[in-house]
C-alpha cells in the first residue's frame, strides 16, 4: 500500500514518517486487505474506509460493529441489510448509488442474493480500524437479571 502526497514526492509506505499536513492519496488497487483509510494505511486517528466485496449468494453473520459508526455506500449489486428493530426482523434491500447508516452496537447481518453479481461497497466507520463482533442472534441481548 503506498499514499501518495499532493507534492509529487516519493510514496511513503512508514505511518510514523507520514505527514500529518497533507491530504493522502490512496490509489485504486493499493488497498491494504480491504482497507484504504486507516491508522495502518494513512496514519488516521478516528476514521476508517474500506471496499468491501461480497461474493454472489452470500451472508454474513450476525455482528455489530462495537461504538463505531458505519456509513456505507453501495458501488454495484443489490445486498440486503437486516436487523431487528425490537419487534421484527426488517430486510433493507439497497442498490447502486445507495447509502445506509449502521449506529454503534446495532445487531445486523448483509447479504447477496443474486446468483451472479458480486456486491461491491464503501464503508466508513468512526473507528480508526475495523471492529466487528460476532453475535449469536440479530436481535440485542440482553442479560437475565439472577434472583
Amino acid at each position: 500500500m503506498n499514499t501518495h502526497g499532493g507534492s509529487g514526492s516519493a510514496p511513503s509506505t512508514d505511518v510514523k514518517t507520514l505527514p500529518v499536513n497533507r491530504v493522502h492519496h490512496v490509489r485504486a488497487g493499493e488497498l491494504d486487505g480491504y482497507a484504504a483509510v486507516s491508522g495502518g494505511t494513512v496514519g488516521s486517528k478516528k476514521l476508517w474506509m474500506g471496499l468491501v466485496e461480497n461474493p454472489p449468494l452470500s451472508a454474513t453473520d450476525n455482528h455489530h460493529h462495537g461504538d463505531s459508526e458505519a456509513g456505507i455506500y453501495v458501488v454495484s449489486g443489490h445486498p440486503v441489510y437486516i436487523y431487528h428493530d425490537g419487534t421484527q426482523e426488517v430486510r433493507i434491500t439497497a442498490g447502486p448509488g445507495d447509502f445506509l447508516f449502521v449506529p454503534p452496537f446495532v445487531p445486523h447481518r448483509e447479504e447477496n442474493p443474486d446468483p451472479n453479481e458480486p456486491v461491491v461497497a464503501v464503508i466508513a466507520r468512526t473507528t480508526q480500524e475495523p471492529i466487528k463482533v460476532s453475535l449469536p442472534e440479530l436481535y440485542q441481548l440482553q442479560e437475565t437479571e439472577t434472583r
